[in-house]
């Protein structure tokens, strides 16, 4: 009785401590989405900036495949994960401005009101579903 006692003891042990790990790296790549949007927001929409706009919102995109593999791959009904994974399966299927960029990139990159429209419109989209307030809640509460 004794040793079932301890392997299970150990097996919940174990279990925390992998949820902890899970939790510190999902606050790792928040954290680095939420620095990508920072960036976003505080551009001033100079020639250059199309360069800022596409890198970091191909590291957001990024990021936000990386969260919704990890969280469909655990077996956490975390409400607050739930909601996560559906603001970022969300944004990643109905939003998509690699296209515009790269139009952009041949025709005005150095047009400050077209730099601002498509900025502007990046960041709205991660607001639509709350995704930024997720993201930046779980940060938070951590």
């Amino acid at each position: 009785m004794f040793v079932k006692y301890q392997t299970f003891r150990l097996v919940i042990f174990t279990l925390e401590i992998t949820l902890i790990n899970f939790d510190n790296n999902l606050n790792g790549v928040l954290s680095r989405i939420k620095d990508s949007y920072q960036i976003l927001e505080h551009l001033n929409d100079v020639p250059g900036d199309l360069e800022i706009i596409k890198k970091e919102l191909a590291k957001i995109n990024g990021l936000l495949q990386v969260i919704v593999n990890k969280l469909e791959n655990i077996d956490n009904s975390s409400d607050k994960y739930v909601k996560l994974s559906s603001a970022a399966k969300f944004y990643l299927q109905n939003y998509s401005f690699e296209r515009e960029i790269e139009t952009m990139s041949k025709l005005y990159s150095g047009d400050p009101n077209r730099l601002k429209n498509i900025r502007n419109s990046i960041l709205e989209s991660l607001q639509d579903k709350k995704l930024m307030e997720k993201v930046e809640s779980i940060i938070e509460n951590s």
